[in-house]
Order: C-alpha cells, then structure tokens, then sequence
C-alpha cells in the first residue's frame, strides 16, 4: 500500500503540490476580498458593480504577490533567471484570468441575483484550473526549466 501511494506521489507531484500551493493563494486571495469587503462595504452580500471590481482588484492582487513565488519555488521548481519576465507572463495570464473571473461574478451577483460568497466559489474553481494549465504551458514550462537547471 506505500508503495503505491509513493508511485502515485511520484507521478502527479506537482499537481498536489498545485492543490496544496492553490489552497494557500485561495485563502490569501478571499481572505483579503472578504476583509476589504467586511471594513469597506459593510460586508454586502450582494456589492454593486463598483464594489465588485473593487473586490476583484484586491483578491487578484493577494492571489498574484502570494501565487508566483509560491508556484514558482514549489510547484514548478522555477530555475529561470528571467525572473522578471516570468513574473510579468504570470501577472499576464492571472490577468486574462482575471477579467473572466469578473464578468462572471458580475453575471452571477448582478444578473442571476447570486450571492457573492458562492459566486466567488464558483468563479474560483474555475480559474484554478485554468490558471494551472497556463502556468504549466506558457509560464513555467518544463524544458525551459531544464535549460535553465543545466546553466
């Protein structure tokens, strides 16, 4: 039986390590929308447009500053020494991300009458996983990292 879970361990590492890394961003991220959401807007249930994309800016920005190092020296095992530009394709693509995440909680709040606490539910399962396929296909790609390892 450990031997098993050990091949298993082994074979889809770097997705648990992803899940494990995802939580920590999840919890930075919603932890500062809720906490900026609770002192600035009384913590509304239901926030208007402009509290929406206000809310959306400041989870963004947590999920980025905690997202890239984390992802970066954990997940991926990042080698490059690009780092600034790596950081700029992660910002790029958790932007990309980004926009669709808000048009969707604006749809589900605004339009569907949902919630914000399930909407960024909703919206968060979403983008975890396609944050992880852009970061494993265009920010941290593996032969980069080899190259970079081999300098």
């Amino acid at each position: 039986m450990t031997e098993k879970i050990k091949a298993l361990w082994l074979k889809h590492r770097e997705l648990f390590v992803y899940i494990l890394v995802g939580g920590g961003t999840t919890a930075a991220a919603w932890g500062c929308k809720y906490l900026w959401n609770l002192f600035f807007f009384s913590g509304t249930a239901f926030p208007t447009p402009a509290q929406n994309t206000i809310l959306s800016v400041v989870e963004n920005i947590a999920a980025i500053a905690y997202g890239y190092p984390a992802n970066r020296k954990w997940v991926f095992h990042s080698r490059n020494p690009h780092i600034w530009e790596e950081l700029m394709k992660f910002t790029g693509s958790r932007a990309a991300v980004w926009i669709l995440g808000w048009l969707m909680n604006m749809m589900l709040t605004g339009i569907l009458g949902i919630n914000i606490f399930l909407s960024t539910l909703i919206v968060g399962m979403i983008g975890v996983n396609i944050n992880f396929i852009l970061s494993k296909l265009l920010i941290f790609r593996r032969e980069r990292r080899q190259t970079a390892g081999a300098l």
